[in-house]
């Protein structure tokens, strides 16, 4: 799980057999002094049967009280190895210095004690004290180096009486050796290399999993990286290295290490083995349990903060038992077929033998020597550097999935392409197929707008004739009232002009009779009386004025017939539009009688380019409608009127024909213009007329608006230019008549 304090993990298994063990050993205790006899100064000597050893639990026992004491003796041979104890322990040993070598130093080579208090008694009764540890400030050593080093001078042939005082919140293991400078210099120098050494392994291991992963762009080597730190300064802490050179001068974070860097160190492992091995995908329900161990690492530093002794025990819990965990999970995940987790476990498999091996050595079931003195370290670097095999092994595992990947996306192309090409040629006949279905459609289709043009060019020829037929009863109305009354003129007058005649015999005859003057006058003013001459001469008067009127209104209805339709126009023209209006009105007249009262409005307005003809067609088909409207409101009775106002503004003549008959629905008034809708009954009208009203005066650039009410009437405005755009000039060509139009 983490590389911290190793041997703590399983503490909570093993301490008691080793404590019972030691228990079994102590028989006895000594209470005479442990003499050291130092007589080889080109060496060091370790340090355990030569001790003695007591324990104050009170932690504030003065040195004379200690001297006091009964000391028992260490009974085994190797590292003195107490344990995990609260305790203050007294190491008490003789010192006889049998060298010439006088300045000698006491190594005691565990950087986990928390204080070591020495106490050095010569044999005339000089007394050395000196202090070090976590809380003091690393510079006040004498000597700089991660471990405890005291310096001491005994005379040659001569002793000193040394107490030695440590406590530890961690294992109490005691390597303690004594030697000349030299010798001492040459074991941390020794010690240095090493762990340079390992550092210097670690940061390879950290620059290239960087590298690594910055080429791979691959999440999980950061999170290796943050791991293989805190591997490092996790050994770093246990080698005094962190104390050493990271917080030398804080005595807070120095005996907080323990608790805060197992915590970080846990953390990082956790969060590597949770992206390495993906635990949330490939064991979802186990995963949870690695979050729960995550919880209880967040409890342990709590309480460490506070109490550094018990939350180390919770932190060493919860490593030891959240190693075994996550051996478990690596297992399941292993059986999954999960390549990585191959590495991964035996990574973790042979760091764990390091660690028993660790434990062995705390134990002094096996030597305490260089290897096992490094034998941590040893393990983490071959996890390391297997660790990092995994996350490359890892990259080629997934290049040969991607290439396998590959190799499947290229087959599933060829198989798509293969397809496609089978449905091309499916897709070619279905197509070819659906073509001549089209065909034999588009010649459906043309037959049928051919009819329906046939159609529409009956409708429009309907509609002509339907006005053409309004227009001819009409004028045969109109015109035959003069025409009967000159007809009905011709046959008096004939009869006249014979009696007439007749006279003119009669006179001539008188006129060469033989007979006096007198007589012929009497005789023709007899005659005169007879036929009524003077009579006769009026009512030949009469009867040619008669026959005169009427020719001239015939004449009349004819110029007005004329002025209305302008077939003899065909260009665009300068047209009165008063005289138009009027002109449909006479047409118009034989409908309206004395029925409906038509009002004239006419302003002096310019005269406008046009197409007179067409306008008065438009004028015709907007007073026709208005006459079947009031004819519907009315049923032919009098009340009707028609209004018709013609005025000029801003270059526009408008023309306002206004009704008062049953006017239009508010839902029907953006319909009205539209081809074939009318709101006649059926066979009464084509819905035509105002559709080409309205394309009429669109092809003059102006426009066309109604205001209505149902029940009220009408008012259609016209607005017209009185000057056609010279660049769109209107022609007979272009003006669309009503077929084409509706063609459209």
């Amino acid at each position: 799980m983490k590389n911290v304090s190793i041997f703590s993990k399983f503490r909570t298994f093993l301490i008691p057999l080793v404590v019972l063990l030691c228990l079994c050993k102590i028989g006895h205790t000594f209470q005479h002094d442990r003499i050291v006899r130092f007589s080889d100064a080109s060496s060091e000597l370790l340090l355990n049967r030569h001790i003695s050893i007591f324990k104050d639990a009170s932690k504030k026992l003065p040195i004379n009280s200690v001297k006091q004491q009964n000391f028992a003796g260490y009974p085994k041979d190797g590292i003195i190895n107490l344990g995990a104890t609260k305790d203050r322990v007294w190491l008490k040993f003789t010192v006889q210095n049998d060298t010439d070598d006088e300045d000698l130093y006491l190594l005691l080579q565990q950087a986990t004690i928390d204080e070591a208090i020495l106490f050095l008694e010569h044999s005339n009764g000089d007394v050395l004290i000196d202090t070090l540890g976590k809380y003091k400030p690393f510079e006040e050593r004498a000597v700089y180096a991660p471990d405890y080093i005291f310096p001491i001078n005994v005379k040659k042939a001569s002793n000193a009486t040394i107490y030695l005082g440590v406590s530890s919140n961690d294992q109490m293991q005691l390597p303690l050796y004594i030697g000349s400078k030299e010798v001492i210099s040459t074991k941390m120098s020794t010690k240095n290399l090493l762990f340079g050494l390992y550092a210097g392994a670690v940061l390879i291991m950290m620059l290239y999993n960087l590298f690594i992963g910055l080429s791979t762009r691959n999440g999980s080597y950061i999170y290796y990286i943050v791991y293989i730190f805190t591997v490092g300064l996790t050994q770093a802490m246990f080698q005094g290295y962190a104390y050493m050179y990271l917080w030398s001068n804080s005595p807070w974070m120095a005996s907080r290490s323990s608790i805060i860097i197992p915590f970080l160190s846990g953390l990082a492992t956790i969060a590597f083995i949770k992206t390495f091995l993906h635990t949330k995908t490939n064991t979802p329900k186990l995963d949870k349990g690695i979050n729960v161990i995550v919880i209880c690492y967040f409890v342990g530093l709590f309480i460490g903060l506070f109490d550094v002794f018990q939350g180390a025990i919770v932190l060493q819990t919860m490593a030891s038992l959240g190693i075994i965990y996550v051996m478990y999970v690596v297992n399941q995940i292993r059986k999954k077929g999960y390549r990585p987790a191959v590495f991964f476990l035996i990574a973790f498999t042979l760091f764990f033998s390091c660690v028993i091996a660790f434990v062995l050595r705390n134990f002094n079931l096996i030597p305490y020597n260089g290897f096992t003195a490094y034998i941590l370290e040893i393990g983490s670097i071959v996890e390391i550097s297997l660790l990092s095999f995994a996350l490359a092994d890892r990259i080629n595992f997934y290049r040969k999935e991607k290439e396998a990947s590959q190799a499947q996306a290229l087959r599933i192309s060829q198989e798509n392409a293969r397809i496609i090409r089978e449905q091309n040629l499916l897709l070619e006949t279905e197509v070819d197929k659906r073509t001549k279905d089209l065909k034999r459609t588009n010649e459906s289709l043309n037959e049928a707008m051919y009819n329906l043009k046939q159609a529409q060019a009956h409708l429009v020829e309907s509609e002509k004739l339907a006005s053409l037929g309004m227009l001819t009863a009409g004028i045969a109305h109109e015109i035959n009232n003069p025409i009967n009354f000159v007809t009905g003129s011709i046959k008096p007058l004939s009869r006249d002009v014979d009696q007439l005649i007749e006279a003119l015999k009669v006179v001539e005859e008188i006129a060469f009779k033989d007979i006096p003057e007198e007589s012929k006058i009497a005789e023709l003013e007899s005659y005169k009386e007879d036929i009524d001459l003077a009579f006769l001469k009026e009512e030949i008067q009469l009867l040619l004025k008669g026959i005169q009127e009427g020719a001239f209104r015939t004449a009349e209805i004819v110029k007005s017939l004329r002025v209305f339709s302008r077939v003899d126009e065909d260009d665009l023209k300068l047209a009165d539009i008063n005289l138009g209006l009027e002109s449909t009105l006479v047409i118009l007249n034989s409908m309206f009688k004395d029925r409906i009262n038509v009002k004239r409005h006419y302003d002096e307005i310019p005269y406008v380019e046009c197409f007179p003809g067409k306008l008065n067609q438009v004028f015709l088909n907007l007073l026709t409608n208005a006459f079947h409207a009031i004819d519907q409101k009315f049923k032919g009775k009098q009340g009707g009127k028609i209004t018709i106002k013609t005025y000029y503004k801003d270059d526009l003549v408008y023309i306002s024909i206004k009704d008062n008959g049953v006017g239009i629905k508010e839902e029907l008034k953006d319909k009205i213009f539209d081809p074939f809708f009318t709101t006649k009954d059926v066979g009464e009208g084509t819905g035509l007329g105002l559709a080409i009203v309205s394309q009429t005066v669109a092809k003059h650039h102006g426009s066309i608006s109604l205001v209505t009410e149902e029940g009220k009437g009408c008012e259609f405005i016209i607005k017209i230019p009185t000057v056609q755009p010279n660049d769109n000039q209107l022609n007979n060509e272009n003006v669309q008549s009503g077929e084409e139009f509706l063609s459209k």
